[in-house]
């Protein structure tokens, strides 16, 4: 669902691509180039060199382009909507979510009840706007998990260091603190976040240990939400082709042919008649496709027991591009050591463990 945007993955490429290093001292056009480049690139630290070079000489070409006043202007926007907090994106969310309920009440629920559906299935969206709105609430406000020098001793015991992945040791640069193990510094909320798996734009907050169970159900609520939807008015279309004939029908060309009604007419047809109708369709259709897909991914990393950070940062131990830069004393075999089957895995979303519960076990 939402992505983090960081100096990191700039500063990454800066050893890449050496050219770059003097693109901060080009005033406003270079900097307007870089932050165009961070935006396109987000954390991938792996490019080629030749695909950095190409990327950044075109956005110095653009930067030419574009007016000095509005290349800063641009800059501070992207500046406060990718590397600050703001319910900008929660409040695109909401607004998102009521034209779909507004327009799915307005036509498709009246049209259906005229057609004599089901109550009970024209009903299911708002049970699911209910659960999902809860889930959404507790996830923005939940505290995902902040790692602060009070706390800081009992997140270290939660879990162990693999050794990999996490080395026991390393200090936060910004919190000035030892790192506990699966937490992460996130530069947008500005804080270190306990088992870290994202920032989530929508949610304007960190999804961490502690309101990761949140997520999941927000998450799947609301792929459920637009498939739901989705269905139900294909299903109310159908039902008006079916009870019209349309497809029994012909139409004239503007050369006077006549022609048997087909697919791609039918759609125009129904476009002409319902036209919110069919552009919230659309709409849903491609949502639902999309959070479907990143419903089954979020379902991997909680049957393994993984983050999202995780998988991201377990993908350098298996490319061979990166192994390669990597002195032969560093070179690691990642492997996941807090996966502990299925249903353990998918218990410690639910219940995620603390320090006293950890202590009992030992």
């Amino acid at each position: 669902m939402g992505i983090m945007f960081t100096s990191e993955a700039f500063g990454g490429v800066i050893n890449v691509c050496p050219t770059l290093g003097n693109a901060q001292r080009e005033g406003a056009t270079d900097t307007f180039s870089i932050t165009l480049f961070e935006v396109f690139t987000g954390e991938n630290k792996h490019s080629s060199a030749t695909q950095v070079t190409w990327c950044f000489h075109l956005l110095q070409v653009f930067s030419f382009i574009v007016p000095t006043r509005l290349q800063r202007a641009m800059q501070r926007v992207l500046q406060r909507l990718l590397h600050t907090r703001n319910s900008l994106f929660a409040g695109l969310h909401v607004a998102l979510e009521a034209a779909v309920y507004g327009e799915y009440t307005w036509e498709v629920f009246g049209y259906c009840q005229e057609l004599e559906f089901n109550t009970g299935f024209l009903l299911l969206p708002y049970l699911l706007l209910a659960v999902n709105t809860g889930a959404f609430v507790l996830c923005a406000l939940t505290n995902p998990g902040t790692i602060t020098e009070s706390n800081q001793e009992s997140y270290l015991r939660v879990y162990a260091h693999d050794g990999a992945m996490f080395q026991k040791g390393v200090m936060c640069r910004t919190c000035h603190m030892e790192k506990p193990a699966r937490s992460k510094h996130c530069s947008v909320c500005n804080f270190c976040v306990h088992r870290f798996d994202h920032h989530c734009v929508w949610v304007n907050n960190c999804i961490g240990a502690f309101n990761m169970r949140y997520f999941v159900i927000y998450l799947f609520t609301l792929t459920a939400m637009a498939a739901d939807i989705a269905i139900i008015t294909v299903a109310f279309l159908i039902q008006v082709v079916l009870l019209s004939n349309m497809m029994y029908g012909s139409y004239i060309d503007e050369q006077g042919q006549e022609h048997e009604v087909e697919i791609p007419f039918l759609i125009q047809h129904l476009f002409l008649i319902f036209p919110r109708i069919i552009f919230m369709l659309g709409f849903v259709i491609v949502l639902s496709l999309v959070l479907g897909a990143y419903c089954c991914f979020t379902l991997y990393l909680a049957l393994t027991n993984q983050t999202s950070n995780e998988w991201y940062k377990s993908r350098r131990y298996e490319c061979p591009h990166c192994q390669a830069q990597q002195p032969h004393n560093k070179h690691t075999a990642y492997r996941n050591a807090y996966s502990k089957g299925v249903w353990i895995n998918i218990k410690e979303i639910i219940k995620p463990p603390r320090i006293s519960e950890r202590k009992k076990k030992t």
